[in-house]
Protein backbone atom coordinates (compact mmCIF):
# COMPACT_ATOMS: atom_id res chain seq x y z
CA UNK A 1 0.00 0.00 0.00
CA UNK A 2 1.55 3.14 -0.87
CA UNK A 3 1.52 5.60 1.46
CA UNK A 4 0.29 9.63 1.62
CA UNK A 5 3.61 11.78 0.82
CA UNK A 6 4.71 13.26 4.37
CA UNK A 7 7.24 15.61 4.95
CA UNK A 8 10.54 14.34 5.01
CA UNK A 9 12.42 17.23 6.92
CA UNK A 10 15.47 15.00 8.86
CA UNK A 11 17.26 11.93 7.67
CA UNK A 12 19.25 9.75 9.58
CA UNK A 13 22.44 7.66 8.65
CA UNK A 14 22.99 5.05 10.84
CA UNK A 15 26.80 3.83 10.29
CA UNK A 16 30.01 5.16 9.29
CA UNK A 17 32.47 3.86 6.79
CA UNK A 18 33.03 3.66 3.18
CA UNK A 19 28.91 2.88 2.64
CA UNK A 20 27.54 5.35 4.84
CA UNK A 21 29.52 8.30 3.91
CA UNK A 22 29.06 7.41 0.53
CA UNK A 23 24.98 7.82 1.33
CA UNK A 24 25.76 10.76 2.93
CA UNK A 25 27.36 11.95 0.00
CA UNK A 26 25.11 11.58 -2.70
CA UNK A 27 21.89 12.38 -0.59
CA UNK A 28 23.31 15.72 0.30
CA UNK A 29 23.54 15.89 -3.76
CA UNK A 30 20.12 14.85 -4.63
CA UNK A 31 17.38 15.55 -2.05
CA UNK A 32 16.27 19.00 -1.50
CA UNK A 33 18.44 21.44 0.45
CA UNK A 34 16.59 22.05 3.27
CA UNK A 35 16.31 18.40 4.57
CA UNK A 36 18.96 18.11 7.59
CA UNK A 37 21.21 15.09 6.86
CA UNK A 38 22.85 13.51 10.11
CA UNK A 39 25.07 10.63 10.37
CA UNK A 40 25.63 8.86 13.90
CA UNK A 41 28.01 6.20 14.43
CA UNK A 42 29.58 4.10 17.11
CA UNK A 43 33.36 5.12 17.22
CA UNK A 44 33.49 1.17 18.86
CA UNK A 45 32.38 -0.43 16.39
CA UNK A 46 35.43 -1.29 13.70
CA UNK A 47 34.59 -0.69 9.81
CA UNK A 48 35.05 -4.78 7.85
CA UNK A 49 36.88 -2.81 5.01
CA UNK A 50 36.90 -6.29 2.37
CA UNK A 51 36.74 -4.34 -0.27
CA UNK A 52 39.56 -1.99 -1.36
CA UNK A 53 39.13 -2.32 -5.46
CA UNK A 54 36.26 -0.91 -7.49
CA UNK A 55 34.35 -1.06 -10.93
CA UNK A 56 34.63 2.22 -12.87
CA UNK A 57 31.26 3.04 -11.10
CA UNK A 58 33.27 4.97 -8.65
CA UNK A 59 34.44 7.07 -11.15
CA UNK A 60 31.09 8.17 -11.57
CA UNK A 61 30.67 8.98 -8.16
CA UNK A 62 33.76 11.52 -7.78
CA UNK A 63 32.09 12.91 -11.20
CA UNK A 64 28.87 13.75 -9.75
CA UNK A 65 30.50 15.03 -6.14
CA UNK A 66 33.01 17.17 -8.64
CA UNK A 67 36.05 15.61 -6.64
CA UNK A 68 38.98 15.81 -8.79
CA UNK A 69 40.91 12.30 -9.34
CA UNK A 70 44.60 13.23 -8.29
CA UNK A 71 42.80 14.63 -5.21
CA UNK A 72 41.01 11.66 -3.79
CA UNK A 73 43.20 9.25 -5.25
CA UNK A 74 46.29 10.93 -3.46
CA UNK A 75 44.66 11.04 -0.13
CA UNK A 76 43.49 7.28 -0.50
CA UNK A 77 47.16 5.55 -1.50
CA UNK A 78 44.71 4.76 -4.58
CA UNK A 79 46.05 3.27 -7.81
CA UNK A 80 44.27 2.89 -11.12
CA UNK A 81 42.54 -0.89 -11.62
CA UNK A 82 42.39 -2.01 -15.27
CA UNK A 83 40.43 -5.47 -14.63
CA UNK A 84 41.44 -8.59 -13.09
CA UNK A 85 43.77 -11.71 -13.33
CA UNK A 86 41.92 -14.77 -12.64
CA UNK A 87 44.86 -17.29 -11.87
CA UNK A 88 44.45 -21.52 -11.62
CA UNK A 89 40.60 -21.32 -11.22
CA UNK A 90 40.61 -24.16 -13.74
CA UNK A 91 42.88 -27.20 -14.95
CA UNK A 92 42.63 -27.05 -18.27
CA UNK A 93 46.19 -26.95 -20.41
CA UNK A 94 46.98 -23.84 -21.43
CA UNK A 95 44.36 -22.08 -19.23
CA UNK A 96 45.97 -21.49 -16.31
CA UNK A 97 44.94 -17.43 -16.20
CA UNK A 98 43.08 -14.95 -18.11
CA UNK A 99 42.28 -11.68 -17.56
CA UNK A 100 39.19 -9.72 -17.55
CA UNK A 101 39.23 -6.00 -18.22
CA UNK A 102 37.17 -3.37 -17.89
CA UNK A 103 36.37 -2.33 -21.83
CA UNK A 104 37.89 0.18 -23.74
CA UNK A 105 36.54 2.37 -26.97
CA UNK A 106 38.79 0.36 -29.10
CA UNK A 107 36.96 -3.24 -28.42
CA UNK A 108 34.29 -2.24 -30.13
CA UNK A 109 36.55 -2.69 -33.09
CA UNK A 110 38.08 -5.91 -32.16
CA UNK A 111 34.48 -8.06 -30.37
CA UNK A 112 33.13 -9.22 -33.09
CA UNK A 113 36.55 -11.31 -33.96
CA UNK A 114 36.72 -12.39 -30.32
CA UNK A 115 33.20 -13.70 -30.77
CA UNK A 116 33.64 -15.27 -33.65
CA UNK A 117 37.12 -17.19 -32.51
CA UNK A 118 35.47 -18.85 -29.55
CA UNK A 119 32.57 -19.49 -31.93
CA UNK A 120 34.58 -21.39 -34.47
CA UNK A 121 36.68 -22.97 -31.08
CA UNK A 122 33.38 -23.94 -29.83
CA UNK A 123 33.00 -25.75 -33.49
CA UNK A 124 36.16 -27.33 -32.37
CA UNK A 125 39.12 -25.48 -34.82
CA UNK A 126 42.14 -24.25 -33.37
CA UNK A 127 42.24 -20.91 -33.43
CA UNK A 128 43.09 -18.36 -30.87
CA UNK A 129 40.21 -17.75 -28.60
CA UNK A 130 42.30 -16.54 -25.27
CA UNK A 131 40.62 -13.34 -24.10
CA UNK A 132 44.14 -11.34 -23.52
CA UNK A 133 44.70 -11.19 -27.57
CA UNK A 134 41.51 -8.84 -27.93
CA UNK A 135 41.41 -6.12 -25.61
CA UNK A 136 43.37 -3.16 -24.45
CA UNK A 137 43.01 -3.65 -20.78
CA UNK A 138 44.61 -6.83 -21.16
CA UNK A 139 47.49 -5.57 -23.33
CA UNK A 140 47.86 -2.49 -20.97
CA UNK A 141 48.11 -4.39 -17.59
CA UNK A 142 50.52 -6.66 -18.74
CA UNK A 143 52.96 -3.97 -19.98
CA UNK A 144 52.44 -2.46 -16.90
CA UNK A 145 50.52 0.92 -18.34
CA UNK A 146 48.08 3.26 -17.09
CA UNK A 147 44.77 3.90 -18.23
CA UNK A 148 45.14 7.84 -19.44
CA UNK A 149 46.35 7.92 -23.45
CA UNK A 150 48.32 11.08 -24.48
CA UNK A 151 46.30 14.00 -26.02
CA UNK A 152 46.95 12.66 -29.55
CA UNK A 153 44.87 9.23 -28.94
CA UNK A 154 41.04 9.80 -29.31
CA UNK A 155 39.96 6.71 -27.94
CA UNK A 156 39.55 6.06 -23.91
CA UNK A 157 39.10 2.81 -21.48
CA UNK A 158 37.47 2.22 -18.63
CA UNK A 159 39.17 1.71 -15.23
CA UNK A 160 38.22 0.75 -11.65
CA UNK A 161 40.56 1.44 -8.59
CA UNK A 162 42.24 0.09 -5.74
CA UNK A 163 42.50 2.13 -2.56
CA UNK A 164 42.56 2.21 1.26
CA UNK A 165 38.75 1.75 2.50
CA UNK A 166 39.72 3.43 5.93
CA UNK A 167 41.23 6.39 3.82
CA UNK A 168 38.38 6.05 1.57
CA UNK A 169 35.60 6.65 4.55
CA UNK A 170 37.68 9.13 6.11
CA UNK A 171 38.49 11.02 2.74
CA UNK A 172 34.50 11.51 2.25
CA UNK A 173 33.26 12.22 6.14
CA UNK A 174 35.88 14.98 5.76
CA UNK A 175 33.58 16.10 1.94
CA UNK A 176 30.01 14.80 3.30
CA UNK A 177 30.84 17.62 6.49
CA UNK A 178 31.66 20.71 4.07
CA UNK A 179 28.02 20.06 2.12
CA UNK A 180 26.39 20.36 5.21
CA UNK A 181 26.19 16.85 6.39
CA UNK A 182 26.23 16.85 10.11
CA UNK A 183 27.57 13.86 12.58
CA UNK A 184 27.07 12.68 16.21
CA UNK A 185 28.42 9.84 17.86
CA UNK A 186 25.43 7.38 19.22
CA UNK A 187 25.53 3.96 19.84
CA UNK A 188 21.63 2.76 19.20
CA UNK A 189 20.61 0.51 22.64
CA UNK A 190 17.29 0.48 20.99
CA UNK A 191 15.14 1.28 18.15
CA UNK A 192 11.34 2.73 18.42
CA UNK A 193 8.59 1.30 16.79
CA UNK A 194 5.24 3.82 15.32
CA UNK A 195 1.98 2.16 15.73
CA UNK A 196 2.24 2.23 11.86
CA UNK A 197 5.41 -0.28 12.19
CA UNK A 198 8.33 2.64 10.88
CA UNK A 199 11.02 3.62 12.38
CA UNK A 200 10.04 7.03 15.31
CA UNK A 201 13.34 7.38 17.11
CA UNK A 202 16.89 5.43 17.48
CA UNK A 203 17.28 5.23 21.44
CA UNK A 204 20.93 5.26 23.28
CA UNK A 205 21.98 4.81 26.35
CA UNK A 206 24.49 7.29 26.70
CA UNK A 207 23.19 10.14 23.78
CA UNK A 208 19.41 9.54 24.43
CA UNK A 209 16.49 9.80 21.82
CA UNK A 210 16.86 10.72 18.07
CA UNK A 211 14.01 11.35 16.24
CA UNK A 212 14.03 11.10 12.64
CA UNK A 213 11.80 10.72 9.45
CA UNK A 214 13.85 8.89 7.26
CA UNK A 215 16.55 6.43 8.22
CA UNK A 216 19.42 4.75 6.54
CA UNK A 217 21.08 1.63 8.03
CA UNK A 218 24.29 1.24 7.34
CA UNK A 219 25.12 -0.75 10.58
CA UNK A 220 26.93 -3.66 8.50
CA UNK A 221 26.07 -7.25 8.59
CA UNK A 222 23.73 -6.90 12.07
CA UNK A 223 21.41 -4.86 9.98
CA UNK A 224 20.11 -3.39 13.32
CA UNK A 225 17.39 -1.42 11.88
CA UNK A 226 16.19 -3.01 8.38
CA UNK A 227 16.08 -6.53 10.10
CA UNK A 228 16.39 -6.65 14.14
CA UNK A 229 13.82 -3.75 14.09
CA UNK A 230 11.86 -3.83 11.39
CA UNK A 231 12.12 -7.76 10.81
CA UNK A 232 13.10 -7.66 6.80
CA UNK A 233 13.94 -11.25 5.61
CA UNK A 234 17.33 -11.80 4.17
CA UNK A 235 17.66 -14.48 1.42
CA UNK A 236 21.12 -16.58 1.57
CA UNK A 237 23.10 -17.47 -1.63
CA UNK A 238 24.80 -20.13 0.10
CA UNK A 239 23.17 -22.30 -1.66
CA UNK A 240 25.82 -21.31 -4.98
CA UNK A 241 28.09 -19.69 -2.84
CA UNK A 242 29.69 -21.05 -0.51
CA UNK A 243 32.43 -19.02 0.98
CA UNK A 244 31.54 -17.61 4.01
CA UNK A 245 34.46 -16.19 5.59
CA UNK A 246 37.66 -14.64 4.90
CA UNK A 247 41.29 -13.83 7.10
CA UNK A 248 43.18 -10.55 5.58
CA UNK A 249 46.94 -10.02 6.01
CA UNK A 250 49.10 -6.83 4.29
CA UNK A 251 52.54 -7.07 2.47
CA UNK A 252 54.44 -4.47 1.20
CA UNK A 253 54.33 -3.24 -2.65
CA UNK A 254 57.17 -4.80 -5.09
CA UNK A 255 58.57 -1.97 -7.56
CA UNK A 256 56.35 -3.36 -10.84
CA UNK A 257 53.14 -3.23 -9.75
CA UNK A 258 51.02 -3.91 -12.33
CA UNK A 259 47.09 -2.18 -12.22
CA UNK A 260 45.61 -5.10 -12.26
CA UNK A 261 43.32 -7.32 -8.69
CA UNK A 262 45.01 -10.88 -9.09
CA UNK A 263 42.00 -13.90 -7.57
CA UNK A 264 44.32 -16.88 -7.35
CA UNK A 265 42.26 -20.44 -6.75
CA UNK A 266 43.23 -21.96 -3.53
CA UNK A 267 42.33 -24.80 -1.92
CA UNK A 268 39.23 -23.74 -0.31
CA UNK A 269 38.33 -20.86 -2.23
CA UNK A 270 40.87 -17.87 -3.38
CA UNK A 271 43.27 -14.89 -2.68
CA UNK A 272 43.38 -11.31 -3.84
CA UNK A 273 46.32 -9.25 -4.32
CA UNK A 274 44.98 -5.99 -4.14
CA UNK A 275 48.34 -2.82 -4.88
CA UNK A 276 48.15 0.40 -3.33
CA UNK A 277 50.46 3.41 -3.11
CA UNK A 278 52.01 2.04 0.62
CA UNK A 279 51.30 -1.53 0.86
CA UNK A 280 49.48 -4.78 -0.80
CA UNK A 281 46.17 -5.57 0.53
CA UNK A 282 45.75 -9.53 0.49
CA UNK A 283 42.53 -12.08 1.15
CA UNK A 284 41.74 -15.42 1.43
CA UNK A 285 37.96 -15.72 0.48
CA UNK A 286 36.85 -19.14 1.50
CA UNK A 287 34.31 -21.97 3.33
CA UNK A 288 34.67 -22.61 6.57
CA UNK A 289 32.58 -25.53 6.13
CA UNK A 290 35.80 -27.11 3.82
CA UNK A 291 38.19 -25.58 6.24
CA UNK A 292 38.92 -23.78 9.92
CA UNK A 293 40.46 -20.58 10.25
CA UNK A 294 43.81 -21.63 11.40
CA UNK A 295 44.00 -23.90 8.54
CA UNK A 296 43.06 -21.17 5.55
CA UNK A 297 45.72 -18.29 7.57
CA UNK A 298 48.35 -20.82 7.10
CA UNK A 299 47.37 -21.79 3.56
CA UNK A 300 47.75 -17.80 2.76
CA UNK A 301 51.15 -17.40 4.82
CA UNK A 302 52.25 -20.09 2.43
CA UNK A 303 50.56 -18.50 -0.53
CA UNK A 304 52.84 -15.23 0.42
CA UNK A 305 55.69 -16.71 1.61
CA UNK A 306 55.23 -14.72 4.98
CA UNK A 307 55.70 -16.01 8.61
CA UNK A 308 53.47 -15.54 11.71
CA UNK A 309 54.72 -11.70 11.94
CA UNK A 310 52.72 -10.50 9.24
CA UNK A 311 48.93 -9.69 11.58
CA UNK A 312 46.25 -11.52 9.99
CA UNK A 313 42.69 -10.39 10.41
CA UNK A 314 39.76 -12.78 10.24
CA UNK A 315 36.38 -11.79 8.91
CA UNK A 316 32.91 -13.47 8.96
CA UNK A 317 30.86 -12.97 5.72
CA UNK A 318 26.36 -13.12 5.45
CA UNK A 319 26.52 -13.59 1.60
CA UNK A 320 22.59 -13.18 0.48
CA UNK A 321 20.36 -10.08 0.04
CA UNK A 322 17.43 -8.36 2.20
CA UNK A 323 13.51 -9.66 0.70
CA UNK A 324 13.21 -5.54 0.48
CA UNK A 325 16.26 -2.75 0.55
CA UNK A 326 13.39 0.45 1.27
CA UNK A 327 10.81 -0.77 3.27
CA UNK A 328 8.86 1.59 5.57
CA UNK A 329 10.98 4.86 6.40
CA UNK A 330 14.42 2.65 6.49
CA UNK A 331 16.55 2.13 3.42
CA UNK A 332 19.34 -0.64 3.56
CA UNK A 333 22.71 0.32 1.76
CA UNK A 334 25.84 -1.61 1.75
CA UNK A 335 26.41 -4.75 3.99
CA UNK A 336 22.80 -4.39 5.96
CA UNK A 337 20.71 -4.61 2.64
CA UNK A 338 23.37 -7.97 1.82
CA UNK A 339 26.80 -9.07 0.71
CA UNK A 340 28.12 -11.01 -2.86
CA UNK A 341 31.62 -12.14 -2.12
CA UNK A 342 34.19 -9.54 -3.47
CA UNK A 343 35.30 -11.34 -6.65
CA UNK A 344 34.31 -8.77 -9.03
CA UNK A 345 35.02 -5.93 -6.37
CA UNK A 346 31.02 -4.94 -6.52
CA UNK A 347 30.21 -4.01 -2.95
CA UNK A 348 30.55 -0.15 -3.36
CA UNK A 349 28.97 -0.37 -6.90
CA UNK A 350 25.79 -1.95 -5.35
CA UNK A 351 26.04 1.17 -2.61
CA UNK A 352 26.17 3.63 -5.42
CA UNK A 353 23.40 2.41 -7.35
CA UNK A 354 21.35 1.86 -4.25
CA UNK A 355 21.48 5.31 -3.46
CA UNK A 356 21.23 7.15 -6.68
CA UNK A 357 18.43 4.57 -7.62
CA UNK A 358 16.26 5.32 -4.23
CA UNK A 359 16.84 9.04 -4.37
CA UNK A 360 15.74 9.20 -8.03
CA UNK A 361 12.34 7.27 -7.09
CA UNK A 362 12.02 9.22 -3.85
CA UNK A 363 12.49 12.70 -5.88
CA UNK A 364 9.94 11.38 -8.42
CA UNK A 365 7.23 9.93 -6.03
CA UNK A 366 7.02 13.32 -4.50
CA UNK A 367 8.79 12.01 -1.51
CA UNK A 368 6.25 8.86 -0.92
CA UNK A 369 7.40 5.32 -1.21
CA UNK A 370 4.85 5.53 -4.83
CA UNK A 371 7.98 3.63 -6.25
CA UNK A 372 9.12 1.85 -3.53
CA UNK A 373 7.77 -1.76 -4.62
CA UNK A 374 9.52 -0.69 -8.06
CA UNK A 375 12.92 0.33 -6.68
CA UNK A 376 13.14 -2.88 -4.72
CA UNK A 377 12.73 -5.06 -7.47
CA UNK A 378 15.05 -3.20 -9.51
CA UNK A 379 17.62 -4.02 -6.89
CA UNK A 380 16.96 -7.14 -6.33
CA UNK A 381 17.54 -8.14 -9.87
CA UNK A 382 20.93 -6.20 -9.85
CA UNK A 383 21.53 -8.40 -6.94
CA UNK A 384 20.57 -11.78 -8.71
CA UNK A 385 22.09 -10.65 -11.68
CA UNK A 386 25.59 -10.00 -10.26
CA UNK A 387 25.38 -13.50 -8.17
CA UNK A 388 24.64 -15.29 -11.66
CA UNK A 389 28.15 -13.94 -12.93
CA UNK A 390 30.34 -14.99 -9.77
CA UNK A 391 28.05 -18.44 -9.64
CA UNK A 392 29.59 -18.85 -13.07
CA UNK A 393 33.42 -19.12 -11.54
CA UNK A 394 32.71 -21.83 -9.52
CA UNK A 395 30.09 -23.85 -11.70
CA UNK A 396 32.85 -23.74 -14.37
CA UNK A 397 35.82 -25.02 -12.93
CA UNK A 398 37.27 -28.35 -13.60
CA UNK A 399 39.30 -28.96 -10.23
CA UNK A 400 39.48 -31.74 -8.91
CA UNK A 401 42.46 -31.47 -6.01
CA UNK A 402 39.58 -30.39 -3.11
CA UNK A 403 36.23 -31.45 -1.99
CA UNK A 404 35.70 -28.13 -2.39
CA UNK A 405 36.22 -27.30 -6.35
CA UNK A 406 34.69 -30.65 -6.75
CA UNK A 407 31.63 -29.58 -5.06
CA UNK A 408 30.94 -26.41 -6.46
CA UNK A 409 31.77 -28.33 -10.18
CA UNK A 410 29.02 -30.69 -9.38
CA UNK A 411 26.14 -28.04 -7.62
CA UNK A 412 23.47 -28.31 -9.31
CA UNK A 413 21.57 -25.83 -7.23
CA UNK A 414 21.75 -22.91 -9.80
CA UNK A 415 20.24 -20.40 -11.09
CA UNK A 416 18.13 -21.12 -14.18
CA UNK A 417 19.09 -18.62 -16.57
CA UNK A 418 23.07 -19.70 -15.64
CA UNK A 419 22.01 -22.87 -16.59
CA UNK A 420 20.97 -22.25 -20.03
CA UNK A 421 23.43 -20.00 -20.60
CA UNK A 422 26.37 -22.67 -19.89
CA UNK A 423 23.86 -25.20 -22.16
CA UNK A 424 23.56 -22.98 -25.14
CA UNK A 425 27.02 -22.00 -25.02
CA UNK A 426 28.05 -26.37 -24.98
CA UNK A 427 25.79 -26.48 -27.77
CA UNK A 428 27.33 -24.15 -29.98
CA UNK A 429 24.78 -21.49 -29.88
CA UNK A 430 24.85 -17.87 -30.40
CA UNK A 431 24.99 -16.76 -26.82
CA UNK A 432 24.09 -13.41 -27.37
CA UNK A 433 20.09 -13.91 -27.94
CA UNK A 434 19.74 -15.69 -24.90
CA UNK A 435 21.70 -12.92 -22.89
CA UNK A 436 19.65 -10.32 -24.05
CA UNK A 437 16.89 -12.59 -23.55
CA UNK A 438 17.10 -13.48 -19.88
CA UNK A 439 18.61 -9.71 -19.44
CA UNK A 440 21.87 -11.50 -18.08
CA UNK A 441 23.84 -8.53 -20.28
CA UNK A 442 22.04 -5.89 -18.63
CA UNK A 443 25.02 -6.42 -15.89
CA UNK A 444 27.59 -8.10 -17.63
CA UNK A 445 28.68 -7.76 -21.09
CA UNK A 446 28.24 -9.96 -24.14
CA UNK A 447 32.15 -9.99 -23.77
CA UNK A 448 32.13 -10.65 -20.05
CA UNK A 449 30.53 -13.71 -20.53
CA UNK A 450 32.94 -15.00 -23.06
CA UNK A 451 35.89 -14.05 -21.74
CA UNK A 452 34.92 -15.87 -18.21
CA UNK A 453 33.31 -19.31 -20.95
CA UNK A 454 36.84 -18.98 -22.82
CA UNK A 455 38.92 -17.80 -19.73
CA UNK A 456 38.10 -21.34 -18.25
CA UNK A 457 39.09 -23.16 -21.46
CA UNK A 458 35.49 -23.99 -22.02
CA UNK A 459 36.31 -25.99 -25.52
CA UNK A 460 36.66 -29.63 -27.03
CA UNK A 461 39.34 -31.10 -25.96
CA UNK A 462 40.24 -32.34 -29.31
CA UNK A 463 40.56 -29.40 -32.06
CA UNK A 464 41.32 -29.92 -35.34
CA UNK A 465 43.64 -27.21 -37.38
CA UNK A 466 41.84 -24.31 -39.02
CA UNK A 467 42.02 -24.78 -43.10
CA UNK A 468 44.06 -21.89 -44.19
CA UNK A 469 44.00 -23.18 -47.48
CA UNK A 470 40.00 -21.84 -47.95
CA UNK A 471 40.21 -18.14 -48.16
CA UNK A 472 37.83 -16.81 -46.15
CA UNK A 473 39.62 -19.15 -43.05
CA UNK A 474 42.83 -17.31 -43.95
CA UNK A 475 40.86 -13.84 -43.98
CA UNK A 476 39.77 -14.52 -40.99
CA UNK A 477 43.33 -15.62 -39.41
CA UNK A 478 44.48 -12.44 -40.65
CA UNK A 479 41.97 -10.32 -38.80
CA UNK A 480 42.67 -12.64 -35.48
CA UNK A 481 46.29 -11.49 -36.17
CA UNK A 482 45.86 -7.62 -36.92
CA UNK A 483 43.65 -7.32 -33.38
CA UNK A 484 46.93 -8.20 -31.47
CA UNK A 485 48.65 -5.50 -33.52
CA UNK A 486 46.27 -3.41 -33.10
CA UNK A 487 46.12 -3.52 -29.18
CA UNK A 488 49.98 -3.37 -29.40
CA UNK A 489 49.89 -0.05 -31.38
CA UNK A 490 46.89 1.07 -29.63
CA UNK A 491 49.10 0.30 -25.75
CA UNK A 492 51.83 2.70 -26.40
CA UNK A 493 49.67 5.78 -26.45
CA UNK A 494 49.39 5.55 -22.66
CA UNK A 495 52.11 5.69 -20.21
CA UNK A 496 54.22 3.07 -18.41
CA UNK A 497 53.54 3.01 -14.83
CA UNK A 498 55.81 4.15 -12.50
CA UNK A 499 57.66 2.21 -10.38
CA UNK A 500 57.38 2.53 -6.81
Amino acid sequence: MVSAPKKINKVVIVGGGSAGWITACLLRKHLAADITIELVGAPEIATIGVGEGSTPQLRGLFDTLGIPEAEWMSACNATYKLGIEFNGWTDVPGYSRYFHPFVAQTDLHTQDVFIHSCYYRRLGLDVNANPDHYFLNAALAQQGRQPLADESFPFSVEYGYHFDSTLLGRFLATYAKSLGVTYREFSVSDVVIAEDGSISALVSAQHGVLEADFFVDCTGFSARLISQALGVKFISYSANLFNDAAVVMQTPCLPDEKLMTQSTALSNGWAWRIPLTSRVGNGYVYSSKYCSAEQAEQELRAHLGVDDSVVARHLKMKVGRLEQHWYKNCLAVGLSQGFIEPLEATALHLVQTTVEMFADCLVKGNYSDALQPEFNQRINTRFEGIRDYIVGHYRLNNRTDSQYWRDNAANEDLPLHLKGLTQAWLSREDIGPYLTANKLDSYYSINSWHCLFSGYGIYPSQLVPADSTKPEVQSFLRRIDDVGHFNRMCSQHYPLNKPR
